[in-house]
């Protein structure tokens, strides 16, 4: 067990590295790996591994649903009003009923098998979506109008109409008749007239648990300081997460998953500095969990079902996506501010089908009943297709489709590089100033560039700094750089040619920089500088 988990591990972030600088999605290798590495070709995953898959599979998305929550901007989603919620069910309902009917013209399905064939299909995938629309928000793409916030929200919303309806399907056709359900006085009712009760149960009681466990987490984290660091409040947070999505399995009445992002959501509104804390440590989680998650999915794909299936299956899938997904898109953003190349940002940002279908694609099947097979086997094709097309598409036509705009950090990680340049002299500063350097450095695991401005030909001295810099710098990436001229033009020069964050210098220089300009070097770099200037004084 532990061998096949780390192949996972290690063919896995190899795959997905390779996929990238192929540039192509990470995803696309890490499914790849996984088809290898499962029973299909290589079978070298044991089976235990192989059986705890659909756990491991919930842990990860479980973050992943946490890192959306956490990226969620409640402004932008009232600004599109009725968009998200639209989104949520629409576009999913239109592309199931469309995939219901062509079932019923290819397989020969009834009504009730090609709809729970196209609630299998019309599930979108958290696992691909999530990572793409915050990948876009940390790049401004889309976010005036808030185009990744509104698709985030939908997703979610889409999944629980679809999983209700799902098992509402698999009782009628298991049983062979739609369950009844006796009142007080003796008043029965079937179970269908109750499905929007139980959507809107499933969603108020998945917000409302989602804001309970936010308070209680803030309650922990800040007001009592159980913890003592950003590593146990991610471990806590996510514990706390995945106790909502297990719960949700053993009383189905609430949605585990919207629970898991609404508690990132009210993390945000509630506490925001807890919130930033938390997404750097889920940031992380995921680099291990997406491995694990998109391996794993590789691995469960059943093959050799799809056999004559797949000029049919793709059929299916282009009639769900090109007719009933695109009607359902139009009608969520109708009447909004969305141009038609936003529109069209759906097609790739919003079909992406992996998790879900993983799930619950054998379903039918293990229950006997028919078309389970075929419906099993589309599943599969699905998760083949519109999971790497859906990622490579959302990065390559993300740029074209949609507007770039202002990045806000306080609801998504904005991936940034310490640079900073540490502008020495001679002096008795010089040390401190490098100290400084290395331990802003260590602090924000950023680089460094040592300058010195050469205005006298002295080896002696740049060889003397060189060793300081080696000395004081031992355990910090840094490049040495040596140059002529003035020194308030080249130490600005410098900063803006290789784009450093800030600038490090000593507040009073040392000869010769007197002697090269009049008045201090320290003020006339703050006065030019579009960089901001740390200036260090000499300790007494």
């Amino acid at each position: 067990m532990l061998f096949s988990i780390l192949w996972i591990f290690i063919m896995g972030f190899f795959a997905g590295q390779l996929a990238r600088r192929l540039t192509a999605p990470p995803l696309i290798g890490m499914i790849l790996m996984g088809i290898i590495l499962g029973p299909q070709v290589r079978n070298v995953i044991s089976q235990d591994v192989l059986g705890a898959a659909d756990d491991l599979r919930t842990v990860a998305v479980t973050i992943i649903l946490m890192k959306a929550g956490l990226g969620l901007d409640r402004q932008k989603l009232s600004q599109q009003g009725t968009v998200a919620l639209r989104l949520g069910f629409l576009p999913a309902a239109t592309e199931a009923i469309a995939i219901a009917f062509a079932s019923i013209i290819i397989f020969k399905f009834d009504f009730p098998t090609g709809l729970l064939l196209g609630c299998v299909i019309g599930a979108e995938s958290p696992a691909v979506i999530v990572p793409g629309m915050l990948r876009l928000k940390s790049l401004g793409l889309g976010v005036t109008k808030g185009i990744p916030d509104a698709i985030l929200t939908g997703s979610a919303l889409s999944d629980v109409l679809l999983l209700l309806v799902f098992s509402l399907l698999l009782n009628f056709l298991g049983d062979g008749g739609v369950e009844q359900i006796t009142l007080f006085g003796g008043l029965t009712i079937n179970t269908l007239y109750l499905l929007p009760i139980q959507v809107l149960m499933q969603i108020g009681l998945g917000v409302l648990f989602g804001y309970l466990v936010a308070r209680l987490l803030v309650l922990l984290l800040t007001k009592q300081n159980w913890t003592q660091n950003a590593v146990q409040d991610t471990l806590l947070a996510a514990s706390l997460a995945l106790f909502l999505v297990i719960i949700a399995n053993v009383l189905p009445y609430f949605s585990g998953y919207l629970a898991t992002m609404s508690l990132g959501f009210f993390l945000v509104e509630l506490d925001a500095p807890l919130a930033r804390r938390l997404r750097g440590g889920f940031d992380s989680l995921w680099i291990v969990a997406e491995i694990f998650l998109f391996v794993l999915l590789g691995a469960t794909i059943q093959l050799q079902v799809l056999g004559n299936i797949l000029l049919p299956g793709i059929l299916i899938l282009a009639i769900g996506l090109f007719i009933g997904r695109m009607i359902g898109w139009y009608l969520s953003t109708l009447g909004s501010n969305w141009n038609w190349h936003e529109r069209l940002f759906l097609l790739p940002g919003n079909s992406a089908k992996a998790t879900v279908q993983a799930a619950i694609g054998a379903i039918p099947l293990a229950q006997g009943i028919a078309g389970g097979e075929i419906i099993l086997a589309i599943a599969a094709l699905s998760i083949l297709l519109t999971a790497p097309l859906g990622a490579w598409a959302t990065t390559v036509f993300a740029p074209k489709l949609l507007t770039r705009g202002e990045v806000d950090p306080t609801k998504v990680t904005v991936a940034t590089h310490t640079l900073l340049l540490a502008a020495v002299d001679t002096s008795s500063l010089a040390t401190e100033v490098l100290s400084k350097v290395a331990d802003l450095a260590r602090r924000s695991n950023g680089e460094a560039i040592v300058l010195h401005v050469i205005n006298t030909a002295n080896q002696q001295a740049v060889e003397q700094i060189q060793e300081q810099a080696k000395q004081l710098l031992s355990d910090i990436r840094y490049k040495f750089l040596a140059v002529t001229g003035v020194v308030p033009e080249e130490i600005i020069r410098i900063a803006q040619t290789y784009h450093v964050t800030a600038i490090v210098m000593g507040k009073r220089g040392h000869q010769p920089w007197e002697e090269v300009i009049i008045g201090s070097v320290s003020q006339a770099v703050i006065e030019s500088s579009p960089i901001p200037v740390i200036l260090l004084e000499k300790q007494r």
